[in-house]
């Protein structure tokens, strides 16, 4: 679907904070800090521990959505004989977090940070999060750099990591990398950023993975109010996932070589939900050849195309079970029978996120110390087996954040239009209920229920009336 805005007006503004910290408060979400966390960050983030490699002399970039302050990466690319070199700097947070320290028990609490409308509930203080470790631009930074060489298709061929002192150098955003790259005023850093970020999709491809591109239906704040928007990915936003998916899946590797780590793991879906998508394939009349894979049919889809953009939203369906193994052959605990994340169609590992997620630091510590030759850490050991745990309940917690915070939104913008019709396309059925589907509204960018006779018709444009529009219970909900 095309991007679509609405604002909730900004006299509307403070009642919808209120309702915020209210959700905040239901659903338990520490906000304030405790003085000795507090404190041990500003220890840490005027000394921190500085690596003796230095690699400030590599002119890394970071690319983020603008206005983000808590920088976890930061990549320089080159060319050399034969192929590529990815350099992917890793915020190094173990250089200002002691493990059982004060910072270390409230991120064993807080797993990952939380992102609300009206500003973010991070893991660590801002302090470190936005300041000492974040690599903002023109500062000395900690850092677990990786150097990853890719042959000629995009292939690796090497991959290793270590602890360096780095200096990003520049702050991009994906519509600024993309406008550059289609206008043809990209420079070399982000030509081969699109060079090999196409490869590695080329890759996925040939592995047999697939990235679904679904537009995303988010909550941005505005001068004086908050707005509901369809987001497309643009085709930067995937090259850089493929950086990212790269050092991944290199770490998925090195750790399960040292027969000790912690893996982003998804099991392959039956073959019953592939059978369910078919149906759904004929319903919304996609021609799906016997013979042509799932990967393959994905990439003839348009999402700006209606049944496309339903049947894309069915496959997200296939994701369901995606979790964390931790395992250490060394304390009997073997990795998964099988490791791989079906999606990538390889093993895979979260690490370059460790400034908002708990789990990546694991990850970091485990992969330095494997490719360093040194002892992975006794209080990595200690932690990891409950570390998947807490990763698997944060994750919980941020799908049901961001939920309730669409949801309100959603409540808020239709609010006192009860009785209204809409122009919707039905993206789903509840087969369990016939009578009941979801509708994706073109304007305002509102996902909801609509209740109506059986064989509400997916994928096609209808007219729907809105009949409860309700704040104080986030409920949104449609009739035909």
């Amino acid at each position: 679907m095309p991007r679509r805005h609405l604002s909730v007006k900004a006299a509307e503004t403070a009642r919808i904070n209120t309702e915020l910290a209210d959700l905040r408060g239901r659903l338990e979400i520490r906000t304030e800090w405790k003085p000795e966390v507090l404190a041990e960050a500003d220890r840490a983030a005027a000394l921190p521990r500085l690596p003796d490699f230095d690699a400030t002399d590599l002119a890394l970039f970071t690319l983020d959505p603008p206005g983000s302050r808590d920088l976890d990466q930061a990549m320089h690319l080159a060319r050399r004989d034969g192929g590529y070199r990815v350099h992917y700097a890793i915020a190094d947070v173990a250089a200002f977090v002691s493990p059982a320290g004060a910072i270390d028990t409230e991120a064993a609490r807080r797993i990952q940070t939380l992102y609300f409308p009206d500003g973010n509930v991070p893991l660590h203080p801002s302090r470190i999060s936005e300041g000492a470790a974040s690599l903002l631009p023109g500062e000395l930074r900690p850092a677990l750099l990786w150097q990853i060489d890719l042959d000629a298709d995009g292939d690796v061929v090497l991959a290793d990591v270590r602890r360096a002192q780095v200096r990003s150098r520049r702050r991009l955003d994906y519509a600024g990398v993309q406008q550059a790259v289609d206008s043809g005023g990209a420079d070399e850093q982000l030509s081969l950023l699109a060079e090999i970020g196409t490869l590695r999709e080329a890759r996925e491809q040939a592995r047999g993975g697939v990235s679904l591109p679904i537009p995303e239906q988010e909550v941005e704040a505005v001068d004086g109010g908050y707005r509901l928007v369809y987001r497309a990915p643009r085709p930067a936003d995937g090259w850089n996932a493929q950086i990212s998916l790269l050092t991944g899946m290199a770490a998925a590797e090195l750790m399960l070589d040292a027969g000790i780590g912690l893996l982003r793991t998804l099991p392959a879906a039956p073959d019953s939900a592939y059978a369910r998508l078919r149906r759904v394939a004929d319903a919304l009349h996609i021609d799906w050849p016997d013979d042509l894979p799932y990967p393959a049919l994905i990439r003839t889809l348009d999402p700006a195309r209606t049944a496309d953009a339903a049947f894309l939203n069915e496959c997200t369906g296939l994701l369901r079970g995606a979790g964390y193994h931790a395992f250490d052959t060394s304390r009997g605990v073997p990795p998964p029978a099988d490791p791989g994340h079906a999606a990538l169609a390889a093993p895979y590992a979260h690490c370059t996120a460790p400034l908002r997620r708990l789990g990546d630091r694991y990850a970091q510590e485990i992969c330095a110390a494997v490719a360093g030759g040194t002892d992975v850490p006794a209080w990595v050991r200690e932690a990891l087996p409950a570390v998947a745990g807490l990763m698997e309940s944060g994750d919980r917690r941020a799908r049901e954040v961001e939920r309730a915070c669409v949801d309100l939104i959603e409540a808020e913008v239709l609010r006192g239009r009860e009785g209204e019709d809409f122009e919707a396309v039905v993206i789903d059925l509840d087969e369990r209920r016939p009578t009941v589907g979801t509708v994706q509204l073109t304007e305002p960018a509102v996902v909801a229920k609509c209740d109506g006779p059986a064989g509400l018709p997916l994928g096609e444009r209808i007219r729907v009336r809105l009949t409860v529009a309700d704040p104080a219970t986030r409920t949104v909900r449609f009739a035909h």
